[in-house]
């Protein structure tokens, strides 16, 4: 890796940390400098702006990690009522990159940026388009190999599963514990069931 690119990775992974601790809209881009330990112009070599460096950490270090979490998993074929919980209680209970404390990167960015950006709110609801889309496929392997009920409509569960989601991660963010996150899956395997 090039200098200048290991410069901009160092500064999109430092500004994660602060903005994914303290929030899009509070981290200043002299925060960002201080954390990184580069001058204005190298930021700006590299950025036009905190907009822009906010996409490139969306696009750059979040949808990765996105794609291995929560699409692959719904990706490797079998049960998808096992498929679907396994996935969700490793997201909650076992990912170290996603802290109960902080909630959802994705979630926090279209909290704050959504309603005022239109490339946060794009860059956003591709990652969204992904996670349904991949829930949707899922349920829909399951109903052909019938290990899913064939009246279940997909795209209603892919929905509600995303909700409970987000939901439960402010709800843990809110009570720091991720004891909420027991009561959750234990409702969502119940659910799950249902689909049978």
């Amino acid at each position: 890796m090039k200098k200048a690119a290991i410069t901009r990775l160092n500064i999109l992974q430092k500004a994660f940390e602060l903005i994914y601790g303290k929030g899009y809209l509070t981290t200043s881009i002299d925060e960002i400098l201080a954390t990184t330990h580069v001058t204005k112009g190298a930021f700006y070599y590299h950025f036009k702006n905190k907009d822009e460096m906010g996409i490139a950490i969306i696009n750059e270090l979040l949808k990765p990690t996105f794609e291995a979490t929560f699409l692959k998993p719904l990706a490797s074929g079998g049960d998808p009522v096992q498929i679907i919980y396994d996935m969700m209680h490793e997201i909650l209970m076992d990912n170290e990159f996603l802290k109960v404390e902080y909630g959802c990167p994705a979630a926090n960015f279209t909290q704050e940026m959504a309603p005022w950006n239109t490339d946060f709110t794009k860059a956003l609801n591709d990652l969204s388009a992904a996670w349904k889309d991949a829930i949707i496929a899922c349920i829909e392997n399951g109903k052909k190999d019938g290990s899913i009920h064939p009246d279940v409509k997909a795209d209603q569960v892919a929905i509600f599963i995303m909700s409970g989601y987000w939901g439960i991660r402010n709800i843990g963010k809110l009570s720091n514990s991720k004891a909420v996150y027991l009561v959750f899956l234990k409702q969502l395997k119940d659910y799950l069931e249902t689909l049978r």
